[in-house]
């Protein structure tokens, strides 16, 4: 109990409420402060009846300018009628929560640092050689789709020569990847959002801190609010007492600010230039289903191996130097001199997605609804979280419309349940736009997916919620063709064969909690 009472994630919590309350406390203060300067001014019968008016009106003024602030800013749709909502019913407690929250902006300094760096990268985000008359006809058009979309933002290459391989739990990817960090010659470098102490962590830190005494050169990073309870606050220190270069991304300060949101959600492992990993899983026990906290974790993961792990490298690197605050390296070094040519294996396109302005668009939404319309026989999506807006909703419901079998999996036994309320929120109207969805019965699906026509694919950290989207630092690898998506749709079409298909009767069950539900929908692009 007092371990709980003292844990850093109540105190963080705490500090903020604290901070917040002061803030309120400041803004009433100098309203009740003007009428009591306006009595002293004019010293009338009836100064405070006209203190107070003066101040209403002020007040109004300020609401009103807010409001309209809100209404015509670049920012989702979605999130405009829950912030001018709270503007009027809050008056200056709102606009002061509409001034404080409402921006999902890095600070200007990491702003500034990652427009450096993704320029300092595209010295060697250099072309693959991809033929484009090896391409056939639909490849083309989604090479050209995808390229025109990812390259505005951090020049995703398309690759070629890349083997993939799937992992449709948390059990083999683990296997799989100590046995790639024990072979690692020169460097390991990893990248997750949560790390927390336990057997699967202990493992992979043994291998980490015997192959730092060895020379190879090993950097980790996680992201500090995702691993907070975790790990202590100086977690770092002791790793680098092991030879490990280690950084928080993104340290907590307490401050009140929207910053905070811009997390660090990715999960990436490089080995020597040669090697990658990308998807769902963290670096935890529950992951790997050693711990069952919400039954069954169902997870997965991407093993890549040849060009392709050029955009895992370069996507750590940038966000590596953005976290240390150390100069900008030469990124030369850490590429292999040649990558083995894997002929036939398709082609991958590894892509980041994060918080504007660093992304001008929010990539992993329009990928997303990019496979979506390109769609043409089947969609098969698997998400831990289905809280969509308007264009991802319709989007979705269009394909079903237009005779493509769209079928979504989510979680049966939820690891929250507010986010698992809004997700079942969203059940009706998809439910009756042709849309099929899934609860995995077994227990929690943790994993980012999807898969369209045997030919495209993603695996990766992109769930479908607004956090995701708007907020968090995350990456993928967009598939076509490759050895991985037979084994992706065997994984998918067992999972929904281990679900139970959702009706209109069941989104309909408890009537009041699902009104509940649809007023925190309407909340639900704020946090």
């Amino acid at each position: 109990m007092l371990k709980k009472l003292f844990s850093r994630f109540l105190i963080v919590a705490l500090t903020i409420i604290l901070l917040f309350l002061l803030e309120v406390s400041v803004i009433v203060l100098f309203s009740y402060g003007l009428i009591f300067l306006f009595m002293l001014i004019i010293d009338a019968e009836f100064a405070i009846v006209w203190g107070l008016l003066i101040l209403q009106g002020l007040t109004g003024l300020i609401v009103l300018v807010t409001a309209i602030h809100a209404a015509n800013r670049d920012m989702v749709p979605e999130t405009k009628i829950p912030w001018i909502l709270s503007i009027i019913a809050l008056g200056l407690v709102g606009v002061a929560i509409y001034l404080t929250f409402s921006s999902h902006r890095p600070s200007r300094k990491q702003h500034r640092r990652a427009l450096e760096l993704f320029e300092h990268a595209k010295r060697f985000e250099t072309q693959s050689g991809v033929s484009r008359a090896r391409l056939d006809e639909e490849m083309r058009r989604w090479s050209d789709v995808s390229e025109a979309l990812l390259t505005a933002n951090e020049a995703a290459i398309v690759y070629e020569h890349t083997k993939t391989e799937y992992f449709p739990v948390g059990e083999a990817f683990r296997a799989r990847l100590i046995a790639d960090l024990e072979r690692a010659e020169k460097y390991i470098f990893m990248e997750y959002f949560i790390v927390k102490k336990g057997e699967f962590w202990d493992e992979v830190l043994s291998v980490l801190a015997r192959k730092a005494k060895e020379g190879v050169e090993v950097r980790f990073m996680y992201d500090d609010i995702g691993s907070m309870g975790c790990v202590n606050a100086f977690y770092p220190k002791k790793l680098q007492k092991m030879g490990i270069k280690c950084h928080k991304f993104s340290p907590f300060v307490p401050v009140i600010s929207n910053v905070h949101n811009n997390r660090d959600h990715r999960k990436i492992t490089v080995i020597d230039g040669k090697v990658g990993y990308t998807g769902g899983i963290n670096l935890a026990d529950e992951y790997v289903n050693i711990d069952a906290p919400f039954g069954h974790w169902k997870d997965t993961a991407l093993r890549l191996e040849g060009e392709g792990v050029r955009g895992l490298l370069l996507m750590f690197l940038k966000l590596y130097n953005l976290s240390s605050g150390e100069p900008t390296e030469d990124f030369s070094s850490y590429f292999p001199a040649a990558y083995e040519r894997f002929e036939g294996q398709g082609f991958v396109q590894p892509y980041g997605s994060g918080p504007r302005p660093v992304y001008p668009r929010s990539v992993g939404e329009d990928v997303y609804i990019n496979i979506i319309n390109m769609a043409r026989r089947y969609l098969y999506i698997m998400t831990p979280y289905l809280i969509i807006d308007y264009r991802l909703r319709e989007a979705l419901i269009l394909a079903a419309e237009r005779g493509v079998d769209v079928r979504i999996v989510v979680p049966h036994i939820p690891d929250k349940k507010v986010a698992f309320a809004l997700t079942r929120s969203n059940y009706m109207a998809l439910i009756k736009g042709g849309v099929k969805i899934y609860e995995y019965t077994p227990g929690f699906v943790h994993a980012k997916g999807f898969l369209a026509d045997d030919k495209i694919a993603v695996v990766g950290t992109i769930n479908l919620d607004y956090r995701s989207f708007l907020h968090h630092y995350e990456n993928a690898v967009l598939m076509y063709c490759t050895a991985a998506i037979p084994a992706i749709k065997e994984d998918m079409l067992r999972t929904i064969a281990a679900s139970s298909l959702q009706t209109e009767e069941d989104a309909k069950k408890n009537v009041v909690w699902r009104w509940v539900c649809e007023i925190a929908k309407l909340f639900a692009p704020l946090f």
